[in-house]
């Protein structure tokens, strides 16, 4: 007589109350099938960024850091060039008012540009592939919730220098000025970001990471008009800032604190290649961040598959 035992299947299982979870389970599958927005991917994306913010609240000097260093600029390059002529950079009525939508933008892009070392670290540390094997209604989570912290970021650091830059005498746009400074805010953090967390997955560790950030940054801000005009500049440096999707960010921003009547057909800056209307920068910087996550979009899905 053999003594082996037969597992029974579980199918078999006649407890009532394990055969009604299961079917609850099943309904739910079909009603909410997993994958990106699905209640399922909500859930795990929100408690992602949660994670963020609860590392930020134990290392708070992150955003103090973050809000103090271009409030810092905003002050020191002011007081240093606030003995410019009036009008020599352009309708501003002092450097201060030029120089803050400059700071706006590069600080937003400095932080979007560094959305990639916390999942870098993940990966080094191997919280990263814990995620990966994890039941999750979609890995691409991951990525959507570091892109909402650092939109997060971004916002709260643009809201501290546009208070300051009002304070030090740049004035303060209207609401719907205010809005649209924060759609391009966002718009281009996202598409640095895209490109941050592709750097992320592409490089061997974080001190090659680190090395991009730090040669991609005064490279990008002075090729760009966030410090001068674009009349200033050599010929081919206005055509390389011409082509920097830091100053289709930069000049609407800078038109919006100056008039308050905008439209999506006023010029906000001459190019060398012509006129540059306020619909035509935001659709630039629109085409500039689906093109970064439709470059990226390839290399994640293979590292996270």
């Amino acid at each position: 007589m053999s003594s082996t035992l037969t597992p029974r299947r579980a199918d078999s299982i006649e407890n009532p109350q394990l055969q009604q979870w299961k079917a609850s389970l099943e309904e739910s599958a079909i009603a909410h099938p997993p994958g990106v927005f699905s209640p399922a991917f909500i859930q795990e994306t929100l408690a992602l960024t949660r994670r963020l913010f609860i590392q930020l609240q134990r290392r708070p000097s992150t955003l103090v850091a973050g809000i103090v260093q271009p409030l810092m600029w905003l002050i020191l390059f002011g007081a240093l060039f606030q003995n410019v002529p009036q009008g020599l950079f352009g309708e501003s009525q002092n450097y201060g008012q030029f120089l803050g939508a400059g700071i706006i933008v590069f600080t937003a892009f400095a932080g979007a540009l560094n959305a990639g070392l916390p999942v870098m670290f993940d990966r080094e540390f191997g919280f990263l592939n814990r995620l990966l094997v994890a039941p999750l209604a979609s890995r691409f989570s991951i990525v959507v919730a570091s892109a909402l912290f650092i939109a997060a970021m971004s916002l709260v650091q643009t809201a501290a220098i546009v208070g300051l830059s009002a304070v030090l005498g740049a004035g303060l746009p209207n609401v719907g000025s205010l809005l649209l400074m924060g759609a391009i805010v966002l718009t281009l953090v996202l598409g640095v970001t895209a490109l941050s967390l592709g750097l992320a997955f592409a490089l061997p560790g974080h001190i090659e990471l680190i090395a991009v950030i730090f040669v991609t940054n005064l490279p990008l801000l002075f090729a760009s008009t966030a410090l001068v005009p674009l009349s200033f500049m050599p010929g081919w440096l206005q055509f390389v800032a011409s082509l920097n999707p830091l100053s289709y960010a930069i000049e609407p921003i800078r038109y919006l604190y100056l008039h308050p009547d905008w439209q999506f057909s006023s010029i906000v800056f001459q190019a060398p290649w012509g006129s540059v209307s306020m619909g035509l920068a935001l659709g630039i910087l629109v085409a500039f961040s689906l093109g970064a996550l439709a470059l990226i979009r390839p290399l994640i899905s293979r590292r996270i598959a």
